[in-house]
């Protein structure tokens, strides 16, 4: 008889990054969110208020340590066409040592109609620094 005494969380140093189906070997950290537009509101006599969900944006980050020039291209790729580039892009969650493993498998989200958002780091210089790490917004247009 095996006992198991110890829980086994989600180790989130196990896991990967996809670009358009391209591994990011480089990534850091990356958040995705799922934020509802929520409606707040009460009739008479209630003391509290009734909500519902109207709508959402899926927003998220992908922090990394600069090893290609991707970024500069996809800027560049834009300058010159004046077409808004488009990214897949897809968490995936790994450790199969996992209490979530074991019960539900590889966890995979997968993020499609992705725009860069906010500042894009082209260069960055720093007499005290010591290595590159450049964070990347995003909004996508849906979950698949």
């Amino acid at each position: 008889m095996v006992h198991e005494y110890n829980k086994s969380p989600i180790n989130i140093r196990k896991g990967k990054v996809f670009l358009d189906g391209i591994e990011v070997m480089d990534s850091v950290t990356c958040t995705i969110n799922f934020t509802p537009d929520t409606w707040a509101g009460r009739q008479l006599g209630e003391q509290t208020e009734s909500r519902r969900w109207l709508g959402y944006a899926i927003t998220g980050s992908i922090t990394r340590r600069r090893s290609t020039n991707w970024l500069k291209e996809k800027i560049m790729e834009y300058i010159r066409t004046k077409r808004t580039p488009e990214l897949t892009i897809q968490g995936y969650m790994d450790d199969d040592n996992s209490d979530f493993f074991q019960a539900h498998g590889t966890d995979l989200i997968t993020c499609v109609g992705c725009v860069l958002t906010g500042d894009l780091p082209l260069t960055r210089l720093d007499s005290n620094g010591q290595i590159v790490d450049d964070v990347i917004n995003f909004g996508a247009k849906d979950i698949v």
